[in-house]
């Protein structure tokens, strides 16, 4: 039974047990669903989808399966696009509409307005547009959508009605997806997994010390003992180096995303950041303009910023070959008498833990990006999504080194 759906699933992503798959067949014989497409829409979900950035993925395998399924109040592919009008709200004047909201704005009887509506799907074969009968744009029915009713159904626009189909159709959790671009929000909880606690750290002893007091205590006859500790702090130490202009310029928002995140984490014990245009080489710039002068020394880096750095380079990898290989590839500043390979390659010998984001990565080894293959022969990639910057931090936190 549903086969298909299963298959469909599996097909978005979705990762799905036999045990699970049972479970809902199950749920089903036992009347949970009901004879509600709506129901059974919401019963499989919470069988089958074990995290919210999977929502999408499953709505788009439940409207691929049952976007043909004929029930009463179904909405049908014609009369959507009879109803995706966008441009009627651009049309209605804002008073117009306040005041229809005014004077429709009353109480209805919910079950009248489904059976009336159930009818209209019924009996309507043409598109309306105003009126207080069909169902159509700018009208004063409890049925519609860029009417003056507040208290109907809304079909179509940018709810839809609250069928499984609709919810389907409008996507809305299209934004809970882990394979999506990041925003600041996500860039700070995926950074707060870079987290070591120690006590080694030089500060004063501030915290009590639970079991320690109670030990001084007893051996003190009863007689309170107070025991403090230092506090267990963070002791990550972050260097972030990111590509700047050319073919990163589309990624500037993305990058200030990042840059901001970082910078509000200020549970590391130190964090600095530097940028280079399109490979690393002699100089590493301290501002994203990459101006020539306004650098430090990456050697300077390299001997002032010790091993134990985590390192995160962000960058497109889209370099010309002999950006990468050519002792006189770089055409911004000095090479200091390496290529830009030599140049990461000591960077990796440097640091323990390197990861290398990259916000348009192709997949596997695409031959036609010969920098980005060789740079992932050297640093772990990761796309700079939800999911990658994850694996990212997993990788930064594992105690084996690449």
């Amino acid at each position: 039974m549903f086969a298909d759906f299963f298959y469909t699933c599996k097909a978005k992503g979705l990762s799905i047990t036999l045990g699970e798959w049972l479970t809902l067949h199950e749920a089903l014989d036992k009347g949970l669903a009901g004879s509600s497409l709506t129901q059974f829409y919401y019963l499989a979900r919470t069988i089958l989808v074990k995290s919210e950035t999977d929502f999408d993925k499953f709505d788009m395998a439940f409207e691929e399966c049952f976007r043909g399924v004929q029930s009463e109040n179904e909405v049908t592919a014609q009369m959507l696009k009879w109803l995706d009008k966008p441009e009627m709200a651009e049309l209605l004047h804002q008073e117009e509409k306040r005041w229809l909201n005014q004077i429709e704005e009353i109480k209805v009887d919910k079950e009248d307005v489904e059976e009336k509506f159930k009818q209209r799907l019924k009996d309507q074969d043409s598109e309306h547009n105003g009126g207080s009968y069909w169902i159509g744009t700018m009208g004063k029915t409890s049925f519609g959508n860029t009417g003056g009713n507040v208290g109907g159904v809304r079909v179509g626009g940018t709810t839809g009605y609250q069928s499984a189909f609709a919810v389907i159709g409008a996507r809305k959790y299209r934004d809970f997806r882990d394979d999506r671009m990041l925003d600041n929000r996500q860039f700070q909880m995926a950074l707060r997994r870079l987290r070591h606690f120690s006590t080694k750290l030089d500060v004063p002893k501030t915290e009590l010390d639970i079991n320690g007091t109670i030990d001084k205590t007893c051996n003190n006859g009863g007689c309170l003992q107070i025991v403090m500790e230092k506090p267990r702090k963070n002791a990550v130490k972050l260097l972030l180096l990111m590509d700047s202009g050319g073919t990163m310029i589309p990624f500037s928002n993305l990058l200030n995303e990042l840059f901001q995140a970082v910078n509000k984490s200020n549970h590391y014990k130190d964090v600095k950041t530097y940028y280079f245009h399109n490979c690393i080489y002699s100089k590493l710039y301290k501002t994203p303009e990459c101006e020539n002068g306004d650098w430090v020394d990456t050697e300077w880096v390299f001997r002032n910023l010790d091993s134990d750095y985590k390192v995160i380079v962000v960058g497109d990898a889209a370099m010309a070959p002999e950006e990468l290989y050519s002792e006189s590839g770089n055409y911004r500043g000095p090479n200091g008498g390496l290529s830009g390979m030599q140049w990461l390659q000591l960077l990796k010998r440097h640091y323990k833990k390197i990861v290398w984001l990259n916000p348009k990565m192709a997949p596997g080894h695409a031959p036609w990006r010969e920098a980005e293959t060789a740079i992932k022969e050297i640093f772990p990639m990761y796309k700079l999504t939800v999911e990658g910057l994850n694996q990212a931090m997993t990788t930064l936190m594992t105690n084996k080194s690449r």
